[in-house]
């Protein structure tokens, strides 16, 4: 009897094409817990669905992602809608998913959106109604569980930051029916305290755990606080309604703690910083006044009345020192001259002929007497000599045959 012999790529089509015959298969949802999750940098999430007594492979490729609103993790509960089919190469079967949604979640998926669309509607979104968080504060209002990892990560990050926030911490109830009540009356409890900023938070969960952060009256206790409000709820890929009316979103309690109080650690710093800039400028400054003085210091010296004194006191001197000296000159050159004229006076002086045994006759009316003409008998003539005078009486007079 001959038998028939297959090749593995055979076999695996074989059953590739009875999966692909099978109607059922192309068009199912399973439910399962969500184990081994994987995003792959192409964009592809690779992960496993388990229950108690089995597992399937899964895929969700990265063009079936735009209907996936949130980030799938370990342990969840979701409900996969797709096909399952054979991946001929390894010849294994897995489901390809289409769509994935958190098990018993699509009722308050719709509700959630519904809610969403009508505050939206009613404005409390919108951006001008934001109110600003302080910079610094004082007080550190808290609406959350008083057990769990939240609360002890906001006290711990905010005592680091500074331990001098006093923070109030309303236990509300953040699970169950009771949960909207309790946050709603936390929220104007510590309003009425006057609390610089509030928190209003709780830690991770499914979407029924955080459903009270979505109810409706919530949300408006939230919108109408005159006290700036910081949404922490659950992990950074959870969202509730209370995060788009709150003045600021933030994505875990522990962040929510770090945009409340600013770290003092910095603000000592810039402190430090600021004081050191401060006395840098400061020398600057100094240095340069004072050498601003002391140019103005120069300046009212060269212009102070006594400074002017002794400009002109200096100036006069000098003018002194100028007209002696021009004195001088002239003195010189006048004494000079002098001398000049005393040589050409000796010249011409009788005296100095008379020094030289010359003398000259006078008569009694003091007239020289140039000719014998000028003289009579027995008259009283007057002798000038170098050292006197010599009185003599004409007895004769005598006329030279060659007069000069």
């Amino acid at each position: 009897m001959a038998r028939s012999v297959y090749t593995v790529t055979q076999v695996n089509a074989y059953i590739k094409n009875m999966f692909t015959q099978d109607y059922m298969l192309q068009a199912l949802f399973v439910k399962g817990e969500v184990s081994n999750c994987k995003y792959h940098s192409s964009g592809h999430i690779y992960f496993t669905l388990k229950d108690q007594k089995g597992t399937l492979n899964c895929v969700m490729f990265a063009g079936n992602r735009r209907g996936l609103d949130f980030k799938m993790q370990e342990g969840q509960q979701v409900v996969v809608g797709g096909m399952v089919d054979v991946y001929e190469r390894d010849g294994k079967y897995q489901l390809y998913a289409r769509q994935i949604v958190l098990d018993g979640a699509g009722a308050l998926y719709e509700r959630f959106e519904q809610l969403k669309r009508e505050l939206e509607e009613l404005g409390m979104f919108a951006q001008e109604y934001k109110k600003p968080i302080p910079r610094f504060i004082r007080t550190l209002g808290v609406v959350t569980a008083d057990t769990g990892a939240a609360v002890r990560d906001i006290i711990q990050i905010a005592t680091r930051r500074n331990p001098y926030v006093q923070i109030l911490l309303y236990p509300a109830i953040v699970q169950g029916e009771q949960a909207p009540a309790s946050i709603v009356r936390g929220i104007r409890a510590l309003e009425k305290q006057g609390v610089d900023v509030m928190i209003v938070g709780r830690g991770g969960g499914s979407i029924e755990d955080l459903w009270a952060f979505n109810a409706r009256e919530v949300a408006q206790a939230v919108f109408d606080c005159c006290v700036p409000v910081i949404s922490a709820v659950g992990h950074e890929t959870d969202t509730t309604i209370i995060d788009y009316v709150s003045d600021l979103r933030a994505p875990t309690p522990s962040a929510a703690a770090e945009l409340a109080v600013y770290d003092i650690r910095q603000l000592e710093e810039s402190l430090e910083n600021a004081c050191v800039r401060l006395k840098r400028d400061m020398q600057r400054l100094l240095t340069e006044k004072r050498d601003l003085t002391k140019r103005w210091e120069l300046q009212l010296k060269a212009a102070s009345p006594g400074s002017r004194l002794r400009e002109k006191y200096t100036y006069l001197m000098q003018l002194e020192e100028r007209l002696q000296r021009g004195m001088q000159d002239v003195v010189s050159e006048k004494r000079h001259r002098m001398a000049l004229y005393i040589e050409q006076m000796k010249g011409l002086s009788p005296l100095h002929k008379l020094s030289s045994g010359y003398s000259y006759v006078t008569d009694e009316q003091g007239r020289t007497v140039r000719s014998v003409q000028d003289v009579l008998s027995k008259q009283t003539l007057t002798i000038h000599v170098t050292d006197g005078l010599i009185r003599a009486r004409v007895t004769e007079r005598e006329e030279a045959d060659h007069p000069w």
